[in-house]
């Protein structure tokens, strides 16, 4: 009996804090981060790929000390020529002369779902990589707080565990 009271509770508990994290908001005050391929095809989408890989790990190597979002801000525009050299050597070393457009301010993104978490469409603060005619899917994420770009700091593997998991099979 104990035994189904505790999974009862802990299945209870799993769907409150499931209502929680479907409730989740980015901060009004978020800086963005898109990178938007040339097309839908799969050489503009590894390309688009490409980009975002090398251009999250530069913005991490910005960021990681920033301690506002005034903070990131100043370190951001201040680095604009930098950031654009980064994606023109890139986009160099792939060969890629359909050409590019970087942009930083306000900038329009479409509504999307994401693990159950619906983000509205609207104008957002921002840095983004248009490459070529921009007409393929984007990436996009949260640059400060640092939200996709601790992806990139991380070297080693990272094992997640689940504590109601870790519940249910030390009891059942």
């Amino acid at each position: 009996m104990k035994k189904l009271i505790l999974v009862i509770f802990v299945i209870i508990c799993f769907y409150v804090c499931l209502g929680h994290v479907s409730s989740l908001v980015i901060p009004e005050d978020a800086l963005r981060i898109r990178v938007i391929a040339n097309s839908n095809d799969e050489y503009d989408q590894n390309v688009k790929m490409i980009v975002k890989d090398n251009i999250q790990y530069k913005m991490y190597d910005l960021l990681k000390d920033t301690k506002g979002v005034d903070e990131a801000r100043k370190i951001i525009n201040s680095n604009l020529d930098y950031i654009d050299g980064e994606i023109s050597k890139t986009l160099q070393s792939l060969n890629y002369n359909l050409g590019y457009d970087i942009n930083y301010g306000l900038n329009y993104f479409p509504s999307k779902e994401y693990k159950g978490i619906i983000y509205n469409e609207g104008y957002y603060e921002s840095l983004v990589i248009t490459l070529g005619e921009g007409q393929g899917d984007n990436w996009w994420c949260v640059l400060f707080p640092p939200l996709c770009l601790i992806e990139a700091e991380a070297s080693d593997e990272v094992e997640y565990t689940s504590f109601v998991k870790e519940l249910i099979d030390k009891y059942l």
